[in-house]
C-alpha cells in the first residue's frame, strides 16, 4: 500500500484561512518590517497547532503593502514567514499555504483584501471550486466582508484597538450592497 506524501491532505479537506497581522502576530501601525518585529500573539501558535492536530489545513492570507512602500523586501518577508512556520512547527503544527498581496492600497490590484484575489488563489491551490463554508479568521472588517462575499464563513477576531462601531458592523455583517456583489471565487 502506498502512503500519501501529505497524509493530512488525503482526507476530506477541512480548510481554515487566517489573516496574519493582528491574528497570528502583533500588528503595528508602523508596519511589521523585520523578523525581530514579527512577534506572535500569545497563544496563536499553539492554536494553529491544535487546529492541525484536529485535522485542519491552515492557510494564511495577508496584505503586505510594506513591500510596495519599500519598507522591507521579499527576502525579509520570506524570513518572517520562515520564522512563523518554524515557531508553529515547534508547537506541533504547520501552515500549509501562505499567500500575500505585495501591493499598496491605491495600486488597484485584485489580490489586496478585501478584493477576492488571495481567496481565489487559496481555492485554486487546494483544487476547490470556491471557499463555501471555509472559516476565515481576520482582525478587520475588510477581511470579514470579503469572506462573506466569497461564500466563506467569516470570524472576526476583534483586536483590543478595534472600535465599538467596527465590532457592531462585523456582527451585523456586510451591507446588502456588498454581499450582492458576488466574487469570482464562488
Amino acid at each position: 500500500m502506498v502512503s500519501p506524501i501529505f497524509p493530512h491532505l488525503a482526507k476530506p479537506l477541512k480548510l481554515i484561512v487566517l489573516d496574519r497581522d493582528g491574528v497570528i502576530n502583533e500588528d503595528s501601525d508602523a508596519f511589521v518590517k523585520t523578523v525581530d518585529e514579527w512577534i506572535p500573539i500569545p497563544g496563536s501558535l499553539e492554536a494553529i497547532a491544535r487546529l492541525c492536530q484536529a485535522g485542519w489545513t491552515v492557510a494564511v492570507a495577508t496584505n503586505q503593502s510594506g513591500l510596495a512602500r519599500g519598507l522591507f523586501d521579499f527576502s525579509t518577508l520570506g524570513d518572517m514567514h520562515f520564522k512563523m512556520q518554524q515557531l508553529v512547527m515547534e508547537q506541533g503544527g504547520r501552515i500549509d499555504l501562505i499567500v500575500h498581496c505585495p501591493h499598496g492600497p491605491d495600486d488597484g490590484c485584485d489580490c489586496r483584501k478585501p478584493q477576492p484575489g488571495l481567496f481565489r488563489r487559496i481555492a485554486e491551490h487546494f483544487h476547490l471550486p470556491n471557499l463555501n463554508g471555509v472559516p476565515v479568521v481576520g482582525d478587520s472588517i475588510a477581511t470579514c466582508t470579503r469572506a462573506c462575499c466569497s461564500a466563506a464563513s467569516p470570524t472576526w477576531f476583534a483586536p483590543a484597538r478595534a472600535s465599538a462601531r467596527s465590532r457592531a458592523r462585523c456582527r451585523r455583517g456586510p451591507r446588502s450592497s456588498t454581499t450582492s456583489r458576488r466574487s469570482p471565487i464562488t
